[in-house]
């Protein structure tokens, strides 16, 4: 949302900040909502857990701008992950969508909480190998993310056979390289390795949890999404239909005239 510590270059962060290079055109602001849909009118299927309204996250409280437990997408992305859905389910599985569209106010409460130092709640649950003090230096956390464009999600798999969460070896906004992809295995080829070696504590995932993480990147790059180097759980439509546009109305649910 960094290649560094969490082997991330540039303005790419673990909390899914975006990707910025020179001479590229001044980005928009804006609070309209007319190309935006509510994810579940589009996905029925689709179960939410959305993190950032509640407290367990990698801040420990609310984040500014989630007024409701709802995710929104734009139309496109919405349609393109209705089809990852239908494909996921007819392999005995539900997406789980942890957020989605992001308002430029939840990532200026980032920033704020990564320049608290002393704030370190949650520190055993999403960052125990980081000293807090380098997530923002080394770019961990941003002043920009990819999900305010709205056409970028967080989400896992949900197993209906076994009524849970399919085991990916790792948390959600876990801040380290047991959240990338090529942990452990090489995610071009699916080829599971079992090297941890990029673990700073010796950390490892099984190859039935490597193989769970594949399961949900093919799907969703069968469908027109690309997967972030760095974060298992987070996609982007590739043909975004925003590319230099930052939203900045909240998170509830939408109102048509």
């Amino acid at each position: 949302m960094k290649k560094l510590l969490f082997l991330i270059c540039g303005l790419v962060v673990l909390v899914g900040c975006r990707k910025s290079s020179a001479g590229e055109t001044a980005v928009r602001a804006t609070d309209d909502t007319s190309q935006f849909v509510m994810l579940t009118d589009v996905v029925p299927d689709a179960i939410l857990e959305i993190r950032y309204f509640g407290t367990y996250n990698f801040v420990g409280d609310r984040i500014d701008g989630y007024l409701e437990p709802t995710a929104l997408l734009t139309r496109q992305a919405a349609d393109s992950l209705r089809a990852v859905s239908d494909d996921v389910i007819s392999q005995g599985y539900r997406l789980k969508i942890y957020d989605a569209y992001r308002p430029q106010k939840a990532v200026d409460h980032f920033v704020r909480w990564a320049e608290d130092i002393p704030d370190v709640r949650m520190k055993a649950y999403f960052y125990p190998d980081l000293e807090k003090n380098v997530l923002f230096p080394q770019q961990y956390i941003c002043e920009k993310s990819g999900h305010s464009r709205g056409s970028t999600l967080d989400l896992t798999l949900f197993d209906m056979a076994a009524e849970k969460e399919l085991d990916m070896g790792g948390t959600f906004d876990w801040f380290g390289p047991e959240s990338h992809p090529d942990f452990c295995g090489n995610p071009e080829t699916g080829e599971y390795t079992g090297d941890g070696s990029k673990s700073p504590v010796g950390r490892s995932i099984t190859a039935e949890q490597f193989r769970n993480r594949m399961i949900l990147r093919a799907a969703m790059l069968r469908h027109g999404f690309e997967p972030f180097p760095t974060e298992w759980w987070h996609f982007t439509l590739k043909d975004e239909p925003f590319p230099d546009t930052y939203f900045t109305f909240p998170v509830s649910s939408l109102t048509r005239p």
